[in-house]
């Protein structure tokens, strides 16, 4: 039972987040618009955790997806979301700052 509540909402560790973005993996940025602006990482894509449900056609399905924020709580909740709706790889990346040093 803990590996699964571990594996939804648990960041990502033992995928080499880098590489899947290399190959064209999906960042989705979870944060509001103006945190956003402040900085976020290149190529990612804001969708604001409270339009995330709405805004599921911005998102290919047939790709991996990271999700990230500002420290891992809203991108654990993407991450749910995201896999109720039929998204079968979504990997949370964590705090989006930290996922770019990982990414970079």
């Amino acid at each position: 039972m803990l590996q699964v509540l571990k594996n939804l909402f648990g960041k990502t560790s033992k995928v080499d987040l880098k590489k899947m973005v290399q190959t064209g993996a999906q960042v989705i940025d979870v944060r509001t618009k103006v945190e956003f602006q402040g900085g976020h990482i290149s190529g990612s894509v804001n969708i604001p955790l409270q339009s995330l449900e709405s805004s599921l056609s911005k998102i290919k399905k047939d790709k991996p997806v990271i999700t990230c924020c500002a420290s891992g709580m809203r991108s654990a909740t993407a991450k749910s979301i995201l896999m109720s709706n039929g998204f079968s790889e979504v990997h949370n990346g964590g705090a989006w700052i930290s996922l770019r040093s990982k990414i970079s």
